[in-house]
């Protein structure tokens, strides 16, 4: 299995997919306890939501699960989030803090430097190559990182998940136009949303959003209930809570192509 797919696409907007992939190296099946198995934590269905919203977008999408290697985190190890609750690079627990390896058989040091090299790597050279083919195409490109997870987690976070979580690090990692472009239309949908509330952008948006540069990221986290039939095994998407998501979904987009050309002309 080739760690990452690439759809290219002519506009000045990358979706990225990191935790939608369930592929998993059979050495590694091997290892999961019974809770792992269930990879409870993909991203379900995430993929299918965006799937041909508005033409010309570029998509890249890791096909390892997030148990294999997490490609939304610092390589280095480091914690997105310190000083509370999350997972890490190669994650030990789910976000219920069930134990994904069998007793004896977690992820060592040496697994960690092997699945860098063979997972996360490869899936951040095709995504620096997609955004860096994209601004020297249109002289800006926009990084949507493409997210889900459940809308109730008590390990991770207090109470009910916002339809809509979007994350900017606080404003750092694009324009205010491209911010402020996403909260409208969240805004405007009449569904829940915060900006910069519980997940503020994973390592992929922050490693990757230089407004300086012209190069501008924004992570979109999603509640499953918005789009799930249920948030248990088998993890059903629902075709008529889809399909209302996915009109929110479009003009988002759009809105984003149409700010990334915006910023384009001011640079003229």
């Amino acid at each position: 299995m080739h760690p990452v797919t690439v759809a290219r696409g002519d506009s000045p907007l990358v979706l990225a997919f990191p935790h939608t992939g369930t592929w998993l190296p059979e050495d590694i099946r091997a290892r999961l306890a019974p809770e792992g198995l269930l990879l409870r934590d993909t991203d379900w269905h995430i993929d299918a939501l965006y799937r041909d919203l508005v033409p010309g977008v570029t998509t890249v999408r890791a096909n390892f699960h997030r148990y294999v290697i997490d490609a939304n985190r610092d390589p280095s190890g480091a914690s997105l989030y310190p000083g509370q609750t999350t997972t890490g690079l190669i994650p030990l627990t789910t976000f219920d803090n069930a134990p994904i390896w069998t007793e004896g058989q977690e992820p060592t040091e040496a697994d960690t430097a092997a699945r860098l090299a063979a997972w996360h790597r490869p899936y951040h050279a095709a995504l620096e190559a997609e955004m860096e083919r994209v601004r020297a195409i249109h002289g800006v490109a926009i990084l949507y990182d493409c997210h889900s997870i459940r809308s109730v987690i008590p390990w991770l976070f207090d109470g009910t998940l916002p339809d809509f979580n979007i994350g900017t690090n606080g404003g750092t990692t694009c324009a205010p136009a491209v911010e402020a472009a996403v909260l409208d239309r969240c805004a405007a949908s009449g569904r829940t949303h915060v900006l910069n509330g519980r997940f503020k952008g994973g390592w992929t948006t922050r490693h990757y959003g230089r407004p300086g540069d012209n190069i501008h990221a924004i992570q979109m986290e999603l509640a499953q209930s918005s789009h799930l039939a249920r948030e248990e095994p088998d993890f059903a998407l629902d075709p008529d809570r889809a399909e209302a998501l996915r009109a929110t979904l479009e003009p988002i987009l759009q809105d984003l192509i149409d700010v990334a050309r915006t910023l384009a002309r001011s640079l003229a």
